[in-house]
């Protein structure tokens, strides 16, 4: 740990000029740019809610930001950790040539795309504004799921990247497991309907919680637990060490694969 401590702090500006051309990249010679972030999810949205709003609406309340909130949440998971996945191999040429901290790669991707994430979450503003949900400042809370959210992204961005340099199927498997993640998420359906038998193990998904976390503090204006606090800050600092544990094991032998 404090190997990559003193790494980050040395290359810190090589770290924030990855950022920066990451979220460049993504809107170099884009015509809807930024609005196109936001456009995005409101479109799925009014999709979801077309089809969905018969069967779930009556039974969840503002049922179009529900959507929004699981979608966004889920999104932003799902496009910070498969970038992530590939930015080691995407990025060989640079590491064969020059010293850089590997772990910057899987970092950096992770960082801009949730920057690139919270200017998407702008659209919960004109939603909350039609749709009925009061603005308190109860809403602030919602930077603790936020970050509980980019805790858990850069410890899977750490360990996807690590084993797509030696297993390059996993993308294929990774994509089923991110379709299993958004059906267990409760990101379209109310919770409540999840048999008690399957609640659990459903619970153990962290993308779950945290999307209940950020609805809670959104859209019902409820403060969660401590616990509930603590399982997600918990996971995602276990997933984070166990990231850096993984990575560290495995860098040197890099350079052969790639």
């Amino acid at each position: 740990m404090l190997t990559y401590l003193r790494n980050f702090s040395k290359f810190k500006d090589l770290f924030f000029e990855l950022i920066k051309n990451d979220i460049q990249l993504k809107y170099r010679n884009s015509i809807l740019g930024v609005l196109w972030s936001i456009l995005n999810p409101l479109l799925f949205m009014m999709v979801l809610t077309l089809i969905f709003s018969e069967l779930f609406s009556t039974s969840i309340e503002y049922f179009a930001i529900y959507v929004l909130s699981g979608r966004l949440i889920y999104s932003c998971f799902s496009e910070t950790t498969n970038l992530a996945m590939q930015s080691v191999v995407n990025n060989s040429s640079l590491l064969k040539k020059i010293y850089v901290p590997k772990y910057f790669f899987p970092l950096s991707r992770v960082c801009s795309s949730f920057i690139n994430s919270l200017l998407a979450m702008i659209s919960i503003i004109p939603v909350m504004m039609l749709s009925g949900p009061k603005f308190s400042w109860t809403n602030l809370g919602v930077i603790f799921p936020l970050f509980y959210l980019l805790l858990f992204s850069i410890g899977i961005g750490l360990i996807l990247s690590t084993i797509f340099v030696f297993f390059r199927d996993l993308q294929h498997i990774y994509s089923l497991v991110l379709v299993i993640v958004m059906y267990t998420s409760a990101i379209f359906y109310p919770a409540n309907i999840i048999p008690e038998r399957f609640l659990p193990i459903i619970k153990m998904n962290p993308i779950f919680s945290i999307v209940e976390m950020f609805r809670n503090y959104l859209i019902y204006n409820v403060t969660p637990s401590l616990g509930s606090h603590l399982f997600c800050l918990i996971y995602g600092v276990i997933t984070i060490l166990l990231g850096l544990i993984i990575f560290y094991k495995k860098q040197d032998k890099f350079i052969f694969y790639l």
